[in-house]
């Protein structure tokens, strides 16, 4: 991806948290980075390309699941820490992210969109279930509920403290309040 692209994406981020999906117009996004409108299709051909290399982008944020797996010396309930962490130490450094990624407005319309947020999510909970697993089947997480369950209770749990943040317009510590809910999912899923 060029600087532009990169430049671009990040305006449309922008743009999409101070004034929804109706506010990333190609004219609104010519504006805010100062180009004229066929400059930016120089760059994306359309509005979904430019969503599309946004999901992409935050695709290439997540872990890389065989990374995670093959963590050294960590228990599975550790790596699931870390995942979290991680997800929420990048919406804390960049807020905007949250109204694009966790935006259904966005994606229930457009086909290619829609595919693309539930590849993002098939990849997550896969991860998650894999993590799962290898924990059950080395007595760390209990065997009495499904990983896909856990994995279920994990993302939708990391989803909405997401969102309520979001929604309360990021006033309260969200790195803070997501270590009192795992610590909470910890004490659920342990065994």
């Amino acid at each position: 991806m060029t600087a532009r692209q990169n430049e671009i994406i990040k305006a449309a981020i922008t743009l999409i948290a101070e004034k929804g999906i109706q506010g990333l117009t190609i004219k609104n996004l010519a504006k805010a980075i100062n180009v004229t409108e066929p400059a930016l299709y120089r760059h994306f051909k359309n509005k979904t390309a430019i969503l599309i290399a946004i999901l992409d982008s935050f695709k290439s944020l997540m872990p890389n699941i065989s990374d995670v797996i093959i963590m050294e010396g960590k228990t599975s309930i550790e790596k699931i820490h870390f995942i979290f962490n991680g997800y929420f130490s990048k919406f804390s450094q960049t807020p905007e992210l949250v109204s694009v990624i966790f935006s259904d407005e966005i994606f229930k319309n457009d086909k290619q969109l829609s595919k693309k947020i539930a590849n993002l999510l098939e990849l997550n909970e896969e991860m998650f279930r894999q993590i799962i697993k290898a924990g059950q089947k080395a007595n760390e997480i209990r065997e009495d509920i499904k990983d896909i369950h856990i994995a279920t209770m994990i993302m939708g749990s990391l989803r909405l403290l997401v969102k309520r943040w979001e929604l309360n317009e990021y006033n309260f510590d969200l790195r803070k309040e997501g270590e009192k809910m795992f610590g909470s999912i910890k004490l659920m899923i342990k065994k």
